[in-house]
């Protein structure tokens, strides 16, 4: 396939939030006029060729003898209960590995056993930031807590099979990765009966 990227004429920072930054792009369309583009980023850039290179957080896909871990956390921006993968930013110089285990432990208080598969680094919402996160799939043990959550986040978890996940995702509310990691963890169901086993 045949690239016919637009032309990025010019990048300004709009706004220096505590965390997000604002940015206006201008680029040259296909006819040659000029479309402004606002976005935002975790990011502090300066020069074109830098978008979309930074990796700035992990998704932790995590297990626990064959269960998925969800959270089930009030989010500000929707003001209100949705389930969510555990996730967060990773800190300067920290590994993936590194922020994995430190964010499992932060948000459940469980440990992580093994790394299964550690993804490449993929864009969060392209449309609107250059935010890359990387999905990495472990299994956990331990029990269970939340006394490490800062006062400002509410976080539940729980460890749900693929019958209670096939529930949850008609009667609550999801982050989109996370109700698609749930769809497909929830057809474990019709996967297992079609090999006449149980889970």
């Amino acid at each position: 396939m045949k690239d016919h990227k637009l032309k990025l004429i010019d990048l300004q920072k709009v706004k220096n939030g505590q965390f997000i930054k604002n940015y206006q792009l201008t680029y040259q369309n296909r006819n040659g006029n000029h479309k402004k583009y606002e976005m935002i980023s975790y990011n502090d850039i300066d020069h074109p060729h830098e978008l979309g290179q930074s990796e700035n957080g992990v998704a932790i896909i995590a297990f626990n003898k064959g269960k998925l871990l969800l959270l089930r956390e009030f989010r500000m921006a929707v003001n209100d209960y949705i389930f969510n993968l555990v996730a967060g930013s990773m800190d300067t110089n920290e590994t993936v590995e590194a922020c994995v285990k430190r964010e499992i432990f932060e948000e459940t208080g469980l440990t992580v056993d093994r790394f299964v598969t550690i993804l490449p680094p993929t864009f969060a919402a392209a449309s609107m930031t250059d935010l890359k996160i990387t999905f990495v799939v472990v299994e956990v043990s331990g029990d269970l807590d939340h006394k490490n959550v800062n006062e400002h986040e509410v976080i539940e978890g729980g460890f749900y099979t693929p019958n209670e996940v096939r529930d949850l995702l008609y009667s609550s509310k999801f982050n989109a990765n996370c109700q698609l990691i749930a769809y497909f963890y929830s057809l474990l169901i019709d996967l297992s009966a079609l090999a006449g086993k149980t889970i």
